[in-house]
């Protein structure tokens, strides 16, 4: 019986030490194999006893918070993102975290506030500004779009809040707004699910568009949509021989050089620069074949694919072996300075 003792004595002082040994990051693997196999329950053990070492590690809360989370004991994750939320290291995740967990709880307001307070702290968060206009439309609430179009002015290259926002101007007459959006959109995140959707939507915005009878300029277009609108129309004539995606493609080619001729330096604008060096590298006419080909006709554009094998292979290597990017609002590049209403109250 004593030599048992000394032996289960021994164990306990070996798994303590084993314990004490364990870095953070391997709690934080241990827990994330857990969560990967739908094991939540084990994945906060190990966590709980993982702060237990390392008491009040933010990774630590945060991972914690998350396993809650995706246990759906919102409750629990409420609590512990609310107090993570707190403290004074706290970053964009713990908010984001919170956000998650009062939303779950259908705790609206509460929700409103912490999303707001965070960006106070971190006013050049995309994520977060892209997060509260959701939580807006979901209440009907129009100022849902001054958040996504203040993401996109602090923080361009956050791809949501073009999504959000080409969604939202969808259902506008400001369609050059879902048009530009969602085609920067579509190059930022061009392996998403969501792409294929926008992809969708830019085929039939192109047809709205076109069908629109001609009017005098929208009162609610920026000098910049004037512009964009004006040289668009000119270069739409090639349409009379019908809407395809040749003809479309054709009509954009004349619009990027008209385009550079009258408003390239007055209006200097990312993608329309990304669009001139597609021409110039020859493969504007595949890039429009991916972006709109797909969504006019599947299987013409899968055949197309076939066909034109090594055209396709150079547009890939073109488009994912570089990141498109835009520059800071304070470059005079990014999209939201041609777009703002100087009557509107825009966030902070």
């Amino acid at each position: 019986m004593k030599k048992q003792f000394i032996l289960i004595f021994f164990l306990s002082l070996a798994a303590s030490a084993l314990a004490q040994n364990t870095s953070m990051r391997e709690w934080q693997q241990r827990a994330l194999d857990f969560n990967n196999r739908g094991d939540h329950n084990n994945a906060v053990i190990v966590l709980q006893q993982g702060l237990k070492q390392y008491p009040g590690a933010l990774a630590l809360e945060k991972d914690l918070t998350t396993s809650l989370l995706l246990k759906r004991d919102f409750a629990a994750a409420r609590q512990s993102a609310l107090l993570l939320a707190e403290r004074p290291d706290a970053d964009e995740a713990c908010f984001q975290l919170g956000g998650n967990a009062l939303k779950a709880l259908e705790e609206v307001k509460e929700c409103e506030k912490l999303y707001a307070k965070g960006i106070k702290k971190f006013p050049n968060s995309g994520p977060l500004h892209s997060e509260l206009g959701e939580l807006l439309w979901s209440l009907k609430d129009k100022r849902a779009v001054t958040y996504w179009e203040a993401g996109i002015r602090v923080d361009p290259n956050y791809a949501g809040n073009y999504y959000n926002a080409a969604l939202y101007y969808s259902k506008t007459d400001l369609l050059w707004r879902t048009l530009l959006y969602g085609e920067i959109y579509v190059n930022m995140e061009s392996r998403s699910e969501r792409s294929q959707a926008i992809k969708k939507l830019l085929w039939d915005t192109y047809q709205q568009q076109l069908m629109k009878p001609a009017a005098p300029a929208d009162t609610k277009s920026t000098p910049f949509e004037a512009a964009v609108a004006n040289t668009f129309n000119k270069a739409s004539s090639v349409l009379i021989q019908g809407f395809s995606s040749e003809t479309l493609t054709m009509a954009r080619t004349r619009f990027v050089l008209d385009w550079f001729k009258k408003n390239g330096e007055r209006y200097p604008f990312r993608l329309f620069d990304h669009h001139q060096q597609l021409l110039k590298a020859g493969l504007f006419e595949a890039y429009d074949q991916w972006l709109l080909g797909e969504a006019e006709n599947k299987a013409r554009f899968s055949q197309w694919k076939t066909d034109q094998v090594e055209t396709f292979s150079k547009l890939e290597a073109f488009l994912f072996n570089r990141v498109f990017k835009l520059s800071k609002y304070s470059s005079f590049r990014c999209t939201p300075i041609y777009f703002e209403d100087p009557g509107r109250s825009y966030p902070p």
